[in-house]
């Protein structure tokens, strides 16, 4: 069977499509961040013995675990099986996912010596994921696949503090005071970025997803001179092959809307932030969210309520998206993410 992608009209008119282009839709549509495994038990088998790196490089687990929520959920969009910091790892760079921490780079970077050592990234070092792409695509049918990469912010924190951080003192440090330095970073992973979704687009994914976990760290002012003009550069590019572009970060109230004019069809908004603010503040662009994810653990019923206010609301917007306010929580049952999207498929076609 012919693999599916954008152009076949039943891809094209997926009601998740609709929405990110601003149309309308006979549902809201509904995905999950890191739907592609984390609860699912059937996830933690399969990963069993192999590490997150591993499993994002070889296409069969790949495939398998991108399709998994799929299965579960009946959800409108899969999300590609990757990691922010793979694209990295792909073009050399000595850094692994440490289990209980996360990415942790070997030798951080402090100079532009050190960004020079890294290379540019180029289809070959990733041949692994046009293989699943290509693979999810034909499997997927009419279920569109939403491509993945972390944004230039977001990495650039990871390889200047060497891992995880809480106040991001020496990427700070770094973008204040070795201003050049920080250009040659961000510049450099923006080519990395935008390379590492053409090659997804390019395999046949149908959207994108520009993931800022950390832009929420910064002041408004730092983030439209220090980062703004690296965010647009990838989405820009990547606004060349036609697909949707959504941009969401965790705690953005603040800069929502320079989120937005970074090149973003579609504007994530994280629970922190109403609905209706998040509507506004996207400026007439189709947003993405925003269900607290705690809430799985609430009683079925207060799930649910919620659920049916972020719809009702959504409905106010250009386009709406239904998705958590971050990512789904390891502990989380499957069997109420999949009432979950039953119950905004039903009470949104009404």
């Amino acid at each position: 069977m012919p693999a599916a992608s954008t152009t076949d009209p039943a891809v094209h008119d997926s009601a998740f499509l609709r929405a990110a282009r601003r149309e309308p839709v006979p549902h809201t549509p509904v995905w999950f961040m890191r739907q592609a495994g984390r609860s699912l038990p059937e996830y933690r088998k399969l990963r069993e013995g192999t590490t997150m790196l591993e499993s994002c490089m070889e296409p069969d687990l790949v495939v398998e675990i991108t399709l998994q929520p799929v299965r579960r959920y009946g959800v409108d969009a899969a999300i590609f099986f990757s990691d922010i910091v793979l694209p990295l790892k792909a073009v050399g760079v000595d850094l692994d996912i440490t289990p209980g921490v996360g990415p942790v780079v070997a030798h951080p970077v402090e100079t532009l010596a050190d960004v020079e050592a890294i290379p540019d990234l180029t289809p070959e070092h990733v041949d692994f994921v046009t293989a699943s792409v290509r693979r999810l695509v034909g499997e997927l049918g009419t279920t569109p696949l939403i491509g993945f990469a972390g944004a230039p912010f977001t990495v650039a924190s990871y390889l200047v503090e060497g891992g995880p951080s809480k106040d991001h003192a020496r990427t700070k440090a770094m973008m204040f005071g070795a201003p050049e330095v920080w250009e040659a970073l961000m510049r450099k992973i923006s080519g990395i970025a935008a390379a590492y979704l053409e090659v997804q687009v390019d395999a046949g994914a149908s959207a994108v997803q520009l993931f800022d976990s950390w832009a929420g760290a910064l002041s408004r002012a730092d983030y439209a001179r220090h980062v703004l003009p690296w965010s647009t550069q990838v989405l820009e590019r990547i606004g060349a092959t036609g697909v949707p572009r959504i941009h969401f970060g965790v705690g953005t109230g603040e800069i929502l809307d320079l989120m937005g004019e970074a090149g973003a069809d579609v504007v994530g908004v994280d629970w922190r932030v109403p609905l209706e603010a998040g509507i506004a503040r996207a400026g007439g662009r189709a947003v993405q969210g925003n269900l607290d994810p705690t809430l799985v653990f609430a009683p079925t019923e207060v799930m649910l309520d919620r659920a049916r206010e972020v719809v009702e609301v959504g409905r106010t917007a250009p386009g709406h998206v239904f998705n958590l306010g971050h990512g789904v929580i390891p502990a989380t049952d499957p069997d109420q993410l999949a009432r979950l999207t039953d119950f905004v498929h039903e009470v949104s076609a009404r």
